[in-house]
């Protein structure tokens, strides 16, 4: 039976680096503001399709039947535009509130972006549902 060798006991052994706590908490706040602006960015190009969505309706509209113009399309479209932008300036916002929070080491999170988020979300999408039932 063998027995392993030891590694020579002059070669100091490399420790592991252990990242600050301050360092991977700005980190995690870089990581959720850019995910925000990404969200930010897919609501105004969803809102592009939605108002071009409408000039599609009426190409299709040759019969000259009463169905809703693309008008409401556009004001959908133009509300989920400004939805985008002011997602990305709270985004903005409320990541420099937690990078001075994190700073200061008295991060309390806010409840108030997330629950206004979701529910102008939800309205928008709420009338773009009765929108598309109405076009349908």
């Amino acid at each position: 039976m063998q027995e392993k060798a030891s590694p020579p006991q002059d070669t100091p052994v490399e420790q592991k680096r252990v990242p600050d706590q301050h360092v991977t908490d700005h980190l995690a706040n870089e990581r959720t503001f850019l995910a925000w602006l990404r969200s930010g960015i897919a609501t105004i190009a969803f809102g592009f399709v939605v108002a071009r969505f409408g000039l599609l309706l009426r190409e299709l509209n040759v019969k000259g039947e009463s169905t809703i113009t693309g008008h409401y399309s556009s004001i959908i479209g133009v509300t989920l535009t400004v939805l985008g932008i002011i997602i990305m300036l709270v985004a903005l916002f409320n990541f420099l509130h937690k990078r001075h929070m994190i700073d200061t080491e008295q991060f309390r999170p806010m409840l108030v972006f997330p629950i206004l988020l979701t529910i102008l979300t939800a309205l928008v999408g709420v009338v773009l549902a009765i929108y598309l039932l109405l076009t349908a």
